[in-house]
């Protein structure tokens, strides 16, 4: 059976093995068995697995008392202040926030603040840590702190790392008019962020985000569509695809699975078969939760829906 025919999963593990390896470590209270995973994985796909390592459940004391005991540790400051984030995101929800009460909202921000306090205290002691920076991009949105802010926020990431990708992820969705951006500002920052990026870079994949979120934010399939066909619209996505999954330097590295997830679905909804086979074949089993779980139904369920199509229409095996 080729891997093409496997179940889809969601998990990240299936794609970056290390993220077992961290798992393990925290589920055995074994810090020391982290660090020596997270110290050894690059800028971007160190900021990663701390990320996914927040995710884990009732981390808080043992990450305080890692942070109290060894307070330049700033791997364990930036874990910290993201399941602290998590903790609150939760409480809030993925709402829009019009369909989030206002109690809802202060706990939100409350485990924010803690979260902040936490980053900003890492950051003192190691002004250079890209997952540190990359968290306050997430707490500022959060806590609506403001462009100026969230900006300034970028700005000192981007110093560090221009190509830091967890931190462009979190800066695009602040561009976003749901968090009170602007098309105008998020579509040419895209573009920006792919252009200074090396050709085979996943930076472009930020074009194809920007983009599905524009098409989640219109009213009705029709004009959803529309959008997407647009020439403009179409030809920037199709450059993105050759700059990136299409482009021969095109590398498996650090979040690579999102990037040509959202290729797939874009494709799909363009219904351009061949194109959305061609990545779902790079793909083979590797889901993502976003951007699948914007479509109705279950992210799993739309990705083997969207990859069966596209490879039957290809000749390929589902």
């Amino acid at each position: 059976m080729s891997d093409t025919a496997t179940a889809a999963t969601l998990d990240p593990a299936a794609a970056y093995p290390e993220v077992n390896a961290v798992r393990a470590a925290l589920a055995a209270r074994d810090w020391a068995g982290v660090r020596r995973v997270v110290d050894a994985a690059s800028p971007v796909g160190r900021t990663m697995l701390l990320r996914i390592g927040a995710d884990s459940d009732d981390l808080e004391d043992l990450l305080r008392y890692v942070v109290l005991t060894d307070p330049d540790d700033s791997g364990a400051a930036a874990m910290l202040g993201m399941h602290l984030i998590r903790i609150g995101w939760g409480i809030r929800s993925g709402a829009r926030a019009q369909h989030v009460s206002s109690e809802q909202f202060s706990t939100f921000h409350d485990w924010l603040r803690r979260a902040e306090v936490v980053l900003l205290d890492g950051l003192a002691r190691h002004p250079a840590d890209p997952a540190l920076w990359t968290a306050r991009l997430i707490s500022a949105r959060g806590l609506e702190m403001g462009l100026a802010e969230t900006r300034r926020r970028y700005h000192k990431l981007a110093a560090l790392d221009p190509h830091h990708l967890p931190g462009q992820i979190q800066f695009l969705q602040r561009l976003c008019p749901k968090w009170s951006g602007s098309w105008e500002l998020l579509h040419p920052w895209c573009r920006e962020a792919m252009l200074a990026a090396p050709p085979g870079a996943l930076q472009a994949g930020l074009v194809v985000e920007g983009h599905i979120e524009h098409w989640l934010d219109l009213d009705g399939d029709e004009p959803s569509l529309r959008y997407l066909q647009d020439g403009p619209v179409r030809a920037e996505i199709y450059e993105a695809a050759q700059r990136s999954v299409w482009h021969p330097d095109f590398r498996r590295d650090p979040g690579w699975v999102q990037v040509a997830n959202g290729f797939a679905m874009v494709f799909g909804l363009l219904d351009d078969q061949r194109a959305a086979a061609s990545v779902f074949a790079m793909l083979g089993n590797l889901a993502t939760e976003l951007p699948w779980g914007y479509l109705q139904g279950g992210a799993l369920d739309n990705f083997n829906t969207r990859r069966h199509w596209a490879l039957a229409g290809a000749g390929g095996e589902t």
